[in-house]
């Protein structure tokens, strides 16, 4: 080893024997000089030596307090995938465990969100497949991910776009539900750094600005409050602290939930750490008596835990000086596991034993996933999942008999009842909300007594309706699974019925006979028996049409232009590539789109031989092209075309959206755009006198289906009435 690299060992080794005594040093040392060597001659992005990347993954790993074995493999994480070394050679080195935990590291390395969707679904299958071996597999990759976001600067914008996309919709929802709090909050604040600079550095600005005024009065606040629980508790062993919200969490509520920064009351908390869980309710009383509690903002995550183990009291209250802050009361115990989450209780360091049924809880959601995923062919519900199940906000709603069911924000009667159980959900016919009926589609408040009414009536299930209320992909999946087993001739019938009709929707011909075969041949490529069970797939929600159906179309396109018959003045045909458009009859000449009618791929397009420019390319019911091409003037000049369905293309296209102005929409339009990965050309926005706004953006889109989804998208967007595409 050079001098660096020995003094880069030093100063690990001296990390692990601040953090704990026990860890195998010398296996350690020999891993590193293996990454070390490993490794040479190899550089990042950023020019520095990459052993430098998983040397500094292992430093994170041990501020999270995990074993030898995983910092081990956090050394040798890439070698695999970026080196000679082989899976073999670890496992005759350092054992069967390190060689477990660096193939699981290699095997989820590779999820790119610009993969196909059905890549990147089977991608995060195996992730989770991972994490419910071995969980520290993840917890690896979750250090690997931070500290490749701490250096995202090297790449290149787009890079940095698309990783920190992936970034807060996968690894810090995960972060989140590992309970392991440090890296969930700086992989969310590196994360909106490179989505929306602009506001990062305005909220950066907020608390700079206000941080030595603020700063001054919660110091005062929090010696009134040592000297008053001294006092009070003499023999209570109490701990303080300041806690300032984290930026990404600021951002979520200004832009997102469209407040002002005075407007969030928990930017600055004093966090509050005693013995016993008594003792938190006594100091929590006693807070109350010092200063004024702020309606409905207590929250009591003693009694009620969240999903990922995280313990604490939380009130709300405001100073002498009219200051709103938050207080938070906890023990040690909980302090330590809301710092490290998941492994402030490792198993394995503790000597609990793999069957341990508390670990395998708290694991429950990995296999639930997994199960969600299993019972449906479309890919993206488990991207959906993961956004959805391991959201960051969660609701606390009991039954009757006093149990306490957890469940995102926004779910529904009919995710409470399917969470209490599948029978449950299946049998409901109603549902009480504090003594009163609600619909099903009524969403669930934290604190709320909510009794589900069932019936034994023969036949009675749920609705298909049911799909589009249901929040959480465990109650879809439940429902999906009753119709799959119970429904099967209904399900084929109103199958079969969806997708005829789809296709006579889409101008799709096919006679008896092709429509018969080229169904199986569908069947077969999406992995089902026959055409009856492709059926029953689309009846019951296991596959859905609008996912397919570009593949039907493009299927439907190829068969009839190879079933075409070819006439002599179009034995040549010429497409030019950077339009993606066919001309019957031409050979070799310049393609254009006019700017009157701007056409995309999709639309019924007809070609005008220009004078000197080429062939022009208008939408057929463009305003300057005739009604009936015989009445025009030189009829001759207007030609046959028609789009090459075989190669994509992308094509700018400008909408306009009108909407109810508020704060920060134009923001969460940008996000909308970004979170489909839609390349955005120019946005602006300005006010009307009617007290609306107007956002014209240019973006591109691959066809009209496509332009079609992105506007469904972006009329999603709260307070936006109407979008359109118009001509620029």
């Amino acid at each position: 080893m050079t001098e660096i690299e020995r003094n880069n060992f030093e100063d690990l080794k001296l990390m692990l024997q601040n953090f704990d005594e026990d860890y195998d040093i010398d296996m350690i040392k020999k891993a590193f000089e293996i990454c070390v060597a490993a490794h040479e001659g190899q550089k990042r992005i950023s020019g520095e030596d990459y052993y430098y990347h998983p040397f500094n993954v292992a430093k994170i790993v041990i501020t999270l307090g995990m074993d030898s074995e995983s910092v081990v493999a956090s050394l040798l994480h890439d070698v695999v995938e970026d080196t000679q070394l082989t899976l073999d050679d670890i496992r005759r080195q350092f054992g069967d465990e390190v060689a477990l935990l660096v193939d699981g590291v290699t095997k989820i390395g590779k999820l790119n969100f610009s993969t196909k969707e059905q890549q990147q679904a089977e991608s995060l299958r195996k992730m989770l497949i991972a994490m419910g071996k071995d969980i520290r597999v993840i917890i690896i990759k979750l250090a690997d991910r931070l500290h490749n976001m701490r250096t995202i600067d090297a790449m290149r914008p787009q890079k940095q776009r698309d990783i920190s996309v992936e970034t807060l919709e996968i690894y810090a929802p995960i972060a989140h539900r590992l309970g392991i709090r440090p890296v969930k909050e700086e992989l969310e604040d590196l994360a909106i750094k490179h989505l929306d600079p602009i506001a990062y550095g305005e909220i950066e600005e907020l608390l700079k600005h206000r941080k030595n005024h603020r700063e001054q009065i919660l110091n005062e606040i929090k010696n009134r409050i040592e000297e008053r629980l001294r006092e009070t508790m003499p023999n209570a062993t109490l701990s303080f602290q300041g806690r300032v919200k984290s930026i990404h969490g600021i951002y979520r509520k200004m832009y997102a939930q469209g407040r002002t920064f005075d407007e969030i009351y928990d930017i600055y908390a004093i966090r509050i750490i005693t013995d016993t869980v008594a003792d938190c309710y006594n100091i929590l009383g006693l807070m109350h008596d010092m200063f004024r509690p702020i309606p409905n903002r207590f929250k009591d995550y003693i009694s009620t835990p969240k999903p990922n183990m995280y313990q604490s009291l939380h009130t709300t209250v405001i100073s002498r000086a009219g200051i709103p802050f938050e207080i938070q009361i906890r023990t040690f115990e909980m302090h330590h596991t809301a710092e490290f989450g998941i492994a402030a209780h490792w198993k394995y360091k503790e000597g609990i034993t793999k069957n341990d049924n508390r670990m395998n809880e708290r694991l429950e959601w990995i296999r639930q996933i997994i199960d969600t995923q299993d019972a449906t062919n479309d890919a993206s519900d488990i991207i959906r999942t993961i956004k959805v199940d391991l959201a960051e906000e969660d609701v606390f709603a009991v039954t009757p008999k006093g149990d306490v069911i957890n469940l995102p924000v926004g779910a529904t009667i009919v995710d409470f009842a399917f969470a209490i159980h599948s029978a449950v959900g299946t049998r409901m016919s109603g549902a009480k909300v504090d003594g009163k009926i609600v619909p099903i589609n009524h969403e669930v408040k934290t604190g709320e007594v909510i009794e589900i009414l069932t019936t034994n009536a023969a036949g009675h299930g749920p609705s298909r309706d049911w799909l589009n209320i249901a929040v959480t992909s465990s109650a879809k999946a439940k429902i999906r699974s009753w119709f799959k087993k119970e429904k099967r001739p209904e399900n084929i019938a109103t199958g079969k019925s969806e997708y005829e009709k789809e296709l006579r929707r889409n101008n799709i011909n096919f006679n008896e006979e092709e429509l018969e075969d080229y169904t199986a041949e569908l069947a077969k490529k999406y992995r089902f028996a026959n055409s009856e069970e492709f059926y029953a797939a689309i009846g019951y929600g296991g596959i859905l049409l609008s996912k397919i159906l570009p593949r039907i179309k493009d299927d439907y396109n190829k068969k009839n232009a190879e079933n075409k018959p070819v006439s002599v003045a179009s034995q040549t045909i010429r497409s030019k590539s950077s339009e993606g458009v066919i001309v019957e009859g031409i050979d070799n000449c310049l393609i254009k789109l006019s700017k009157c009618c701007n056409p995309l791929p999709g639309d019924d397009i007809i070609g005008f031989i220009t004078r000197g420019h080429g062939v022009s390319i208008h939408k057929r019911d463009c305003n300057n092209v005739p009604v009936n091409i015989q009445d025009d003037d030189e009829p001759d000049r207007w030609i046959a075309a028609h789009w090459n369905s075989i190669k994509s293309e992308t094509f700018t296209s400008t909408l306009k959206a009108v909407a109810i102005d508020r704060d920060g929409i134009l923001i969460d339009v940008m996000n909308a755009l970004n979170n489909m990965r839609v390349p955005i050309h120019s946005i602006s926005a300005r006010q009307t006198k009617d007290g609306n706004c107007i956002i014209i953006m240019t973006i591109s889109a691959e066809s009209v289906e496509h332009l079609r989804s992105i506007i469904a998208r972006i009329e999603k967007v709260p307070k936006i009435f109407n979008v359109e595409r118009i001509n620029q």
